[in-house]
């Protein structure tokens, strides 16, 4: 593996640790596609820093239950904001 993808890897890792981040929104971070996170912390961080990853994968799944409640009120912010404007 290239050396800038291994470093890569551990900097999504530490900055998805560090601000709870969503793949969505680490993505968006690193200019990189969801895809890239997402294959950098689940396959290539497992070989690189296994430890890093155990830590890493708690946090996704953490928001992989949550997002539907994210959903959820950001729909109802949507929503209350449409209402408020029509008066």
């Amino acid at each position: 593996m290239r050396e800038y993808i291994e470093e890569r890897a551990v900097e999504i890792a530490n900055y998805i640790i560090e601000n709870n981040a969503t793949v969505r929104q680490t993505a968006k971070q690193f200019r990189i596609s969801k895809s890239t996170v997402h294959k950098d912390v689940t396959e290539r961080l497992l070989q690189i820093n296994p430890s890093l990853a155990h830590e890493t994968r708690k946090v996704l799944d953490t928001n992989k239950s949550e997002r539907h409640i994210r959903g959820g009120l950001a729909t109802r912010e949507k929503y209350l904001h449409l209402h408020a404007s029509n008066y």
